[in-house]
């Protein structure tokens, strides 16, 4: 049928991303390229969260605080994208209890901002997990 919208296949997890900004996920990017993300976001019904502040992370998942309410976050496998700046401690410090970690993006390498690069490394990470 003409002009009628494609189901997205639905990803074998329940995927859910959280921000510290308030507000639409992607709103810094060009026009074309957020509302075009935040589609694929919806079709593939990944559950979006702005405004989180992170408290801690332990075996039930990340806890989180928004809108002044605590939140956790159930989760098997988490990707932390904190930042544009070189930091491994929380990687060394885990990788003696046999814990997985995958170091991307900035944290792996932060020569030159990249957003784009550590967006392609989180997403061929996440389909390898």
């Amino acid at each position: 049928m003409y002009g009628a919208e494609r189901a997205a296949p639905r990803p074998p997890r329940k995927v859910t991303m959280l921000q510290r900004t308030p507000g639409p996920m992607g709103r810094s990017l060009g026009k074309t390229t957020g509302w075009v993300h935040r589609m694929e976001l919806k079709r593939a019904g990944v559950a979006q969260i702005p405004g989180a502040r992170y408290e801690r992370i332990d075996d039930e998942g990340p806890h989180v605080r928004v809108d002044g309410q605590a939140r956790t976050i159930a989760a098997d496998t988490i990707v932390l994208c904190a930042g544009q700046v070189e930091r491994n401690a929380l990687a060394a410090a885990v990788k003696p209890a046999g814990v997985p970690v995958h170091v991307i993006g900035g944290a792996k390498r932060a020569v030159e901002l990249d957003a784009q690069r550590a967006i392609d490394e989180g997403v061929r990470l996440g389909a390898r997990l």
